[in-house]
């Protein structure tokens, strides 16, 4: 009988399956899954051999097994994944069965074509399928976007009862493909409810090293890091890995006295990797953690800590009295929407409040729309705002971030409706100091709904940091006693309770001249009095200049640099206001695709086309480009971009039709694949918007791409680019007999490659010509072959 996973002592994974596939003579593009059938008897024996070697958990063979990657396979999922499972078990004994669920190959909307239902259902369907045929825990690993990961654990977490780990792959800059640092990933997926998180697969150990000091500081749940065994090299034709297990052991023993407890081997590991991890690790105990306590909100690449200074919340994004905004909801064109979460966050907005609230529309479908454009436009956490559990529910849902509630109340069926959704998607929530009587006069009545709400949300599993307490505000032309209650609340509950705090400040001026005025004056005295998340109009200077006094005063503005920073020039800014129709060049930026044709049509009457293109499209996503580079944006605004520039890009062609004129904006034909074996297409399909997008035509001929069909389209097309994409180890081999193939046909064309098992010394090692790391590269490396 096997005992339950013990997640605080260490616990010994296996390493890679793909490696010793071709080991035992898996050739190059060749389905893994499909020795479940053909080969029970291989996948048994490395099961045993890892066993022999140590390991407490077998990953099963079932890492592609997916609907997206099995498609005309002739294989079913939930066949494929009892399989695996049954030839785990009978190797297992009395050790453990992690069933291995990777990530999908495809790019999630609204980057991509994958929703995240979709992707959630398909998790689920090898989730049930593989806690049925008896697995003990789920690994979802190797994820490189925090939104697949969040619907694969959202899918593993309300589909079984086994504990679930999840790991995503980093790159050297120790962000994910889509952008997403260490403390996002681990402030988003530890608040799901998982067992343990960490990172695996694209880094070799000494590589990997780095992210486990912020791993095991942020993490208040076990760490598991399962490296690769270093870099790739091709040896004999075979590819090889340089870390020996020696080494490998040494740097497991490194992040072990970190304090990781859960330790294994992704790409070019063998059994004799975790034979020497085990051995190193006998008789040792793991290092202790210091853990940071923090509470945070997050979008899909950036977290704000609240507990660190004053954090600002944009007030912008509510309909209430706002024609153009209630119009924009109407009409479902959410640019206008969008422009205002621009604005606030360039203003100073660390937060952006979203309510979508209008009587006469579909609320929750609104807010459903209006999260994803958001997320993908600005990096800034979201708070959702909605009266009706069901909205705040679908927001946290598809949000791919950990967000802020807004709200619950000491009503019990508010707490009842609202808490179990904070608890669910690990969301932070405020609560509102009113319940069945109303909205206390006293202060201490204040503090009591707010003890209680914070009792109840403790009996749910919400953490007491997790609550962000609302003292409040009413309009002063009403009630003009209840400001100095406020404040009096807002002192109590922050000495008595310790807990963050909110206050809608705009709201203390309504019906009033000169609301700016009081406003300020108001914020002034909740800030002295504790105040750490104001919610207010970041485009009102006098607001922030307030924030930025006080912070000098209250020593969060260290040395005051933010303060001289920004008022040593020019002691009196006046407005920070952006024009409400941006240029051209800010509408690609930023990805507006609904604002560019009025910029076009007005840019046509001045410009000709050619000019638009050169002298303004093109700089723009240069601009883009360069800001990707350096970390300013990632890869979800870079595709926004890419998608705007394409559509003004259509624009213009459609123009130059319509006036019969004859100017072509292709550069050169580029021919794109997915090599043999390999059926990921992310990579792919980035790199193809952003050459269309510079002018190239791509002709993309898809995934699984046999070297004859590739070789044949170069013939056909005259290319002279080709570029080639592999993410699994075992399909490298396939991009070099393409390559070998181009050249034993004579063919002068150059090739490019890239994914994420490639580094530059391996892309030379197979005869490309160049490698590209990203999207970006890829562009200029068509600039430099086109302009030879």
């Amino acid at each position: 009988m096997r005992k339950q996973l013990n997640f605080d002592n260490f616990i010994i994974f296996d390493g890679a399956m793909g490696t010793m596939l071709q080991a035992f003579g898996m050739g190059a593009g060749e389905l893994p899954e499909s020795y479940n059938f053909t080969h029970p008897d291989i996948i048994e024996s490395i099961h045993s051999k890892y066993l022999e070697a140590g390991a407490d958990v077998i990953t099963t063979n079932t890492f592609g097994a997916n609907r997206f990657k099995l498609k005309g396979s002739g294989f079913a999922v939930k066949d494929v994944v009892a399989q695996a499972v049954n030839i785990a078990r009978r190797a297992s004994k009395e050790k453990w069965v992690a069933l291995d669920i990777g990530p999908t190959g495809k790019l999630m909307k609204p980057h991509g074509d994958l929703s995240f239902e979709d992707a959630y259902t398909a998790f689920s369907e090898q989730i049930m399928a593989g806690e049925a045929a008896g697995a003990d825990v789920i690994l979802i690993e190797t994820m490189s976007d925090i939104y697949e990961a969040k619907a694969a654990v959202l899918a593993a977490k309300e589909n079984s009862k086994l504990p679930v780990i999840c790991t995503m792959t980093f790159q050297q800059d120790g962000r994910t493909l889509t952008g997403t640092d260490v403390l996002t990933m681990v402030n988003i997926l530890q608040n799901l409810g998982l067992d343990a998180l960490g990172a695996n697969c694209s880094l070799g150990p000494k590589e990997i090293l780095h992210l486990v000091d912020e791993l095991v500081r942020y993490s208040k749940i076990p760490v598991i890091i399962q490296p690769n065994a270093g870099l790739p090299k091709i040896q004999d034709g075979k590819t090889v890995y340089e870390i020996e297990p020696q080494e490998f052991s040494l740097y497991a023993k490194a992040m072990a006295q970190k304090g990781v407890t859960i330790l294994g081997g992704c790409c070019g590991t063998t059994p004799e990797h975790i034979r020497a991890v085990k051995n190193v690790l006998w008789g040792f105990s793991p290092g202790k953690r210091n853990v940071v306590d923090f509470t945070a909100a997050s979008s899909y690449s950036k977290t704000v800590i609240l507990t660190e200074g004053i954090s600002i919340i944009g007030e912008r994004i509510n309909p209430s009295g706002k024609p153009k905004m209630k119009q924009a909801l109407r009409n479902r064109t959410y640019d206008y929407i969008l422009k205002e979460a621009i604005k606030q966050r360039d203003a100073g907005a660390k937060i952006i409040n979203v309510n979508a609230g209008l009587p006469e529309i579909d609320e929750k479908q609104a807010m459903i729309e209006l999260v994803t454009k958001l997320q993908g436009a600005v990096n800034s956490p979201l708070m959702f705002d909605s009266t009706k559990p069901q909205v705040l529910e679908a927001a946290c849902r598809i949000y791919s971030g950990r967000p802020i509630i807004n709200s619950v109340n000491g009503k019990a069926s508010s707490m009842e409706a609202i808490l179990p959704i904070a608890k669910k998607y690990g969301a932070c929530v405020i609560a509102m100091t009113l319940d069945e009587t109303g909205i206390p006069e006293t202060p201490e009545k204040r503090l009591k709904i707010a003890e209680k709400i914070i009792e109840t949300a403790t009996a749910y599993g919400i953490h007491k940091n997790d609550i962000i307490v609302d003292c409040l505000v009413l309009a002063s032309s009403a009630e003009q006693e209840a400001a100095a209650q406020t404040i009096k609340a807002l002192q109590l509950i922050k000495k008595e309770l310790g807990v963050l705090t909110i206050l809608g400040v705009s709201n203390i001026s309504f019906g009033l001249p000169n609301r700016s005025l009081l406003n300020r004056t108001f914020l002034a005295a909740a800030l002295g009095a504790g105040l750490d998340l104001p919610i207010i109009d970041p485009l009102d200077l006098e607001m922030i200049k307030t924030i930025d006094a006080f912070n000098v005063l209250s020593g969060h503005d260290k040395n005051a640099d933010h303060y001289i920073s920004t008022y040593a020039k020019s002691a009196d800014i006046t407005n920070v206001e952006k024009i409400d129709r941006p240029d051209l060049k800010s509408i690609i930026c930023e990805g507006l695709t609904d604002e560019v044709k009025p910029a076009i049509d007005e840019l046509l009457k001045q410009k000709s086309p050619m000019e638009i293109v050169d002298g303004i499209l093109i700089p723009a996503l240069d601009d883009v480009g360069k800001k990707f580079e350096t970390g300013e944006i990632f890869l979800p605004q870079m595709i926004m971009s890419a998608e705007t520039a394409k559509t003004a890009f259509q624009i213009i062609n459609s123009y130059t039709k319509s006036t019969e004129q004859n100017t072509s904006y292709i550069k050169g034909k580029i021919l794109l694949a997915t090599v043999r074996g390999d059926i990921h297409e992310i990579g792919k399909n980035i790199v193809k918007a952003m050459l269309e997008n510079y002018g190239y035509e791509v002709i993309d001929l898809g995934i699984d791409v046999p070297e004859q069909e590739i070789v044949e389209k170069i013939k056909q097309e005259n290319i002279r680019l080709v570029g080639l994409s592999a993410l699994m180890t075992s399909s490298v081999k396939s991009m070099e007999d393409t390559i070998k193939a181009i050249k034993l046909n004579g063919i002068d064309c150059k090739v490019m490659v890239g994914g994420a098992v490639l580094n530059p010394e391996y892309a030379n090692m197979i005869g490309a010509d160049y490698y590209g790391k990203d999207a970006r590269a890829a562009v200029e490396i068509a600039q430099k072959v086109f302009q030879a």
